[in-house]
C-alpha cells in the first residue's frame, strides 16, 4: 500500500475515535452494505457525448472508456446474474458528474467502479487507481483536476458547484464520514492494480486524489486510469478491442475477488474437519434457513441495533470452541446457506465495532468486517447506523 495512505488511513482511525459518524448527505447501500455481499455495481464511463475527454492521435478517452465499460458490465452479469449492473452511460451521451454519483447514490450501490484514461507527456504509461483523499503529488493533483474539469461543459457551466470547495479539511471530513468505506475501496484497488500488473501492465499504484465524483458517491469507489492516450503505444493498446478485453478482465477478476473477500469466501470456505471447499456464493441450499441458530450470548435486547464482527464463514458448523476463535466468545448465524461467525456485541456503537474490526485484522483475522442485527435478523449496515443514532 502507497504510503500516503496508510497515513491518510491513521488519520481516519485517530479522529474517526472523536468524530460522530456523519449523516449529512445519508448513505446508499443495498440490502447487504458495503461490508457484505454485492448486489448493486454502478459502472461509469468517463466523459462521453460533448465531453471527448483526453486523447491521443486518433482515440478518444469517451470512447475507449465506454467500451471496457461495457464489457465489464457483461462479463458481472454473465457470471453473476443475481447482480444489477448499472451504467451511468451506455451510449455517447453527456452526463453531469453530479448526477453519475445520483446514479449510484439512489440505486443504493454497493460498489461504484469508475473508468478513465490518462494524459501526460508522451513517455508516461501504466495504470493506477484511485480512491478519494488528499493529492499528495502534483501530478495526483493535475489528474483530479482534468477530470473534475468536465463541470465546465455541463449546461450551467458548473455554476453548481461554485460553493463547493474541496479543501483539504473537507476531504478529511468526508472521509470520515464514509470510514466505515475507505478500507473496501483501497482493498478493491489493490486489487485492481494487481490484476493490471498480472497481464503486463506498469503499476503505477494505488493513489489518492480529490475527485468530484468519487466525493459525491457514498459507496466503496475507486477511479480506474486505464493507460495514457497520450504514449502512441498506450493509445494502440487502449484503442484494440483484444487488449481492451484483457483490460476488462482484469477488472473482472479483481472485483471477483473482492466480491468474495467481502463475502468472506474468497472462493472457498472451511469445513468442519479443517479442509476447505470450493462455495458457489449464487446459490443457496433449499435445506438451510437464513435466521441465526446458536449464540453464546445472551438474546440481544428488543429493538437495539447490535453490532458485531464476522470473521468466519463455512458451509457446516464449526465448533465454538475450534482454536481458530482463539478463546473469544462467539455468536454464530446462518445467512445466504453458510454458518457464519462474529465477535463482539456493540449496541448502537458503529465506531467502536470498526475499531474492534482493525484490532481483529491485526491480530490474524485479516477479512473481518462489521455486520449489524436487529430482534436477531441481520440488517443492512446503513440502515443500522441509521436507527442507532436515532
Amino acid at each position: 500500500m502507497v504510503e500516503n495512505i496508510k497515513l491518510s488511513r491513521c488519520l481516519i482511525v485517530f479522529l474517526t475515535m472523536i468524530t460522530i459518524l456523519g449523516t449529512q448527505n445519508g448513505f446508499a447501500q443495498s440490502d447487504e452494505a458495503a461490508f457484505a455481499t454485492l448486489k448493486t455495481v454502478v459502472i461509469d464511463a468517463g466523459h462521453g457525448g460533448k465531453d471527448p475527454g483526453c486523447h491521443g492521435g486518433h482515440a478518444q478517452e469517451k470512447t475507449v472508456c465506454l467500451t471496457m465499460a461495457l464489457m465489464l458490465g457483461e462479463q458481472i452479469k454473465k457470471d453473476y446474474p443475481h447482480i444489477n449492473v448499472i451504467y451511468t452511460r451506455d451510449t455517447d451521451v453527456f452526463v453531469e458528474l453530479n448526477e453519475r454519483a445520483k446514479i449510484a447514490n439512489r440505486n443504493n450501490a454497493d460498489l461504484f467502479i469508475c473508468i478513465h484514461a490518462n494524459a501526460a507527456s508522451a513517455a508516461a504509461y501504466g495504470t493506477e487507481t484511485y480512491v478519494l483523499g488528499l493529492h499528495r503529488t502534483e501530478s495526483q493533483q493535475a489528474v483530479a483536476a482534468r477530470e473534475n474539469a468536465t463541470i465546465h461543459l455541463e449546461e450551467d457551466g458548473g455554476k453548481k458547484y461554485e460553493d463547493f470547495q474541496m479543501t483539504p479539511d473537507a476531504i478529511i471530513a468526508r472521509q470520515i464520514q464514509l470510514s466505515v468505506f475507505l478500507d473496501q475501496s483501497i482493498s478493491f484497488a489493490d486489487k485492481l492494480q494487481a490484476e493490471f500488473k498480472s497481464i503486463g501492465r506498469y503499476d503505477r499504484g494505488v493513489k489518492q486524489a480529490g475527485f468530484l465524483v468519487l466525493y459525491k458517491t457514498t459507496m466503496p469507489s475507486v477511479l480506474i486510469e486505464t493507460g495514457f492516450l497520450t504514449n502512441p503505444k498506450e493509445e494502440e493498446f487502449l484503442s484494440d478491442s483484444t487488449t481492451q478485453r484483457q483490460m476488462a478482465n482484469a477488472m473482472f477478476t479483481a472485483f471477483e475477488k473482492y466480491k468474495n473477500e467481502l463475502e468472506g469466501v474468497e472462493g472457498q470456505v472451511e469445513t468442519n474437519d479443517g479442509s476447505t471447499t470450493e462455495v458457489d456464493t449464487n446459490t443457496t441450499p433449499d435445506s438451510v434457513e437464513d435466521s441465526p441458530v446458536y449464540t453464546t450470548f445472551s438474546p440481544d435486547k428488543k429493538d437495539v441495533v447490535i453490532f458485531r464482527v464476522q470473521v468466519e464463514t463455512a458451509t457446516s458448523p464449526i465448533p465454538l470452541t475450534d482454536k481458530k476463535f482463539k478463546g473469544y466468545a462467539v455468536y454464530e448465524y446462518l445467512h445466504g446457506g453458510l454458518y457464519k461467525y462474529t465477535y463482539g456485541t456493540f449496541e448502537n456503537d458503529v465506531k467502536s465495532a470498526t475499531e474492534y474490526q482493525r484490532k481483529l485484522r491485526e491480530e490474524g483475522h485479516s477479512h473481518a468486517f462489521v455486520v449489524a442485527f436487529l430482534n436477531g435478523e441481520r440488517i443492512n449496515l446503513q440502515k443500522a447506523i441509521n436507527l442507532a443514532e436515532k
